[in-house]
């Protein structure tokens, strides 16, 4: 493999693992405020939609599950597979 290859597949790799890192915070962030401040997305979301706190919880443990599925099966997953590579690669 060339080094500029590698040096290529070393940056997607790193723009790929800032994503992850970004989509876990994301994900972080979320839970956070629905676990500390229910009332507040309620009165927020809820009123906005004319939604029940059953229906408005299914929404957003759906989301954060999509968002988790995506984060891995886009970020994460094509990380490692680079990873694994360029470590081939490099003969470590």
């Amino acid at each position: 493999m060339s080094a500029q290859v590698t040096e290529w597949l070393d940056m997607i790799a790193a723009i790929l693992f800032r994503c992850l890192v970004f989509g876990v915070l994301l994900l972080l962030i979320w839970f956070g405020f629905f676990m500390l401040a229910p009332n507040l997305i309620f009165g927020l979301h809820g009123s906005m939609f004319g939604l029940s706190p059953h229906e408005l919880n299914i929404i957003h443990y759906s989301g954060m599950g999509l968002v988790k599925l995506v984060v891995i099966c886009f970020f994460f997953f094509p990380w490692a597979a680079i990873k694994l590579v360029l470590r081939k690669a490099r003969g470590c």
